[in-house]
């Protein structure tokens, strides 16, 4: 199972993840997960939100660059080793993660993983010790 992520490009100057934040907030959008990478000129947020294709629209509007990806996310036990484990599998079959990002809640770990090949990875992790997540 996939789920939509958004891509927001921005640019490196201080509040512009706080406009994205108020804009979703003040639009009733929950963040489930987010991650920020940068380079040199601009930053990815990558975001988990509740109601994808509301928030794609209201931050377009207001002339945000965003961009849809197919993520696949796990929910797997938050002891040593259990993503290891779930990793091994994944690169047993060939499968390269481009990125992944991942938060804990209590005895759960949650993994947002992109792979190059996301049907192979779903298929891979239906026989891993986890649990797809659906927000």
């Amino acid at each position: 199972m996939t789920i939509k992520q958004l891509s927001v490009f921005l640019e490196n100057k201080t509040g512009r993840i706080n406009e994205v934040t108020k804009i979703l907030g003040k639009h009733g959008i929950n963040m489930h997960a987010f991650s920020m990478a940068e380079t040199t000129d601009f930053g990815i947020l990558r975001l988990i939100v509740s109601e994808v294709d509301k928030a794609v629209e209201i931050l377009r509007d207001e002339n945000f660059a965003v961009m849809l990806t197919d993520v696949v996310c796990i929910s797997c036990p938050n002891v040593a080793g259990s993503l290891s484990a779930i990793l091994e599998q994944l690169a047993s079959k060939e499968i390269f993660i481009e990125y992944m990002y991942a938060f804990a809640d209590g005895d759960k770990a949650n993994v947002v993983i992109r792979p190059n090949d996301i049907d192979k990875c779903v298929e891979v992790l239906g026989g891993c010790d986890c649990e797809m997540r659906k927000f």
